[in-house]
Order: C-alpha cells, then sequence, then structure tokens
C-alpha cells in the first residue's frame, strides 16, 4: 500500500475514533471509549507502529479540543497502539495483537494516566488515578480489542476465500 493510500486510511480511522468517542461509557471516573482501541487493533493489522501512533495521538487530540474526551485519552490510546503495532509486525497474530492493545492501554496507560491526573488534571485527580484508571481503561480496552480482533479475523477469512 503507498504511502497516499495509508494516509488516507489513518484519517478515515482516526475519524472513527473522534466520531466513535460518541458511544463512551463512564467507569470510575473515566470515559471508556472501546472504539478508540478497535480502531488501534486496525491500525496495527493494516497500516503499522507509526500510523497507528499517529492515529491514536490525532484522535486523542481531536476528542479533547472537541469536549469528547480527557488528557487521559492520551495514554489511554497512545501506548496501546505502539505496542499492539510492535506485536503484529513481528508476530503477524491478531489474538497476540489483542492482547497487547489490551496491555499496553489497560495496564501501561492506565499507570501512565496517574502522573498525567497529578500534573494536568489536581492533587485530587490524581490521588485516585493510581487506582482507580487501570480497571476502567482495561475494561474499555477489552471490549474494543477483543470485537475489532473478531472483525480483523474475519476480514482475514473472507479474503482468503
Amino acid at each position: 500500500m503507498n504511502s497516499t493510500r495509508k494516509l488516507t486510511l489513518a484519517a478515515v480511522l482516526t475519524a472513527t475514533a473522534v466520531v466513535g468517542s460518541i458511544l463512551s461509557f463512564p467507569i470510575l471516573g473515566s470515559r471508556c471509549a472501546p472504539v478508540q482501541h478497535m480502531v488501534n487493533v486496525f491500525c496495527a493489522v493494516l497500516l503499522g507502529t507509526r500510523y497507528g501512533v499517529g492515529s491514536a495521538f490525532v484522535a486523542s487530540l481531536l476528542r479533547n479540543i472537541f469536549g469528547l474526551g480527557s488528557l487521559l485519552a492520551f495514554p489511554g490510546s497512545m501506548f496501546g497502539a505502539f505496542l499492539s503495532g510492535v506485536v503484529y509486525a513481528r508476530t503477524k497474530k491478531i489474538l497476540l495483537t489483542v492482547i497487547a492493545e489490551a496491555f499496553g492501554t489497560g495496564i501501561i496507560g492506565g499507570l501512565c494516566a496517574y502522573p498525567i491526573a497529578i500534573l494536568f488534571m489536581g492533587k485530587i485527580a490524581g490521588d485516585i488515578a493510581f487506582y482507580v484508571y487501570v480497571v476502567p481503561f482495561l475494561i474499555s480496552t477489552v471490549v474494543g480489542s477483543v470485537l475489532a480482533g473478531l472483525v480483523v479475523k474475519r476480514f482475514k477469512n473472507f479474503l482468503e476465500e
């Protein structure tokens, strides 16, 4: 796929993540947006790590500008995009890619939410961030990643028929 097609697909997936953030639900002080995690897995499989992280960053930025997310959207999407992209590039296995997205977002992103909450959202948000953000991030990313894994697996099977 040439760079123009990759950039166009990344833009469409980024827009999908932003619009899909309307389909979010609150859990323990965090807004869970599973569509972002679906997009991360799609980017990992279709575009690679760089486009995936770029898409996650732009989607997070736009979600913040439009009031559809918080600063926690950045660690809540970018770590998963990076890790899933790296894992897919090395293994080409959908299940491992889904697990990498869930781990990158749920664990790494959830833990990185703590210093962001302290620095930019105030001490009260920081006091609860360490204990509260890992679980919501995990719930959001597991839902989105599993759905994406099922769609990608089905899509790959469709192409092989």
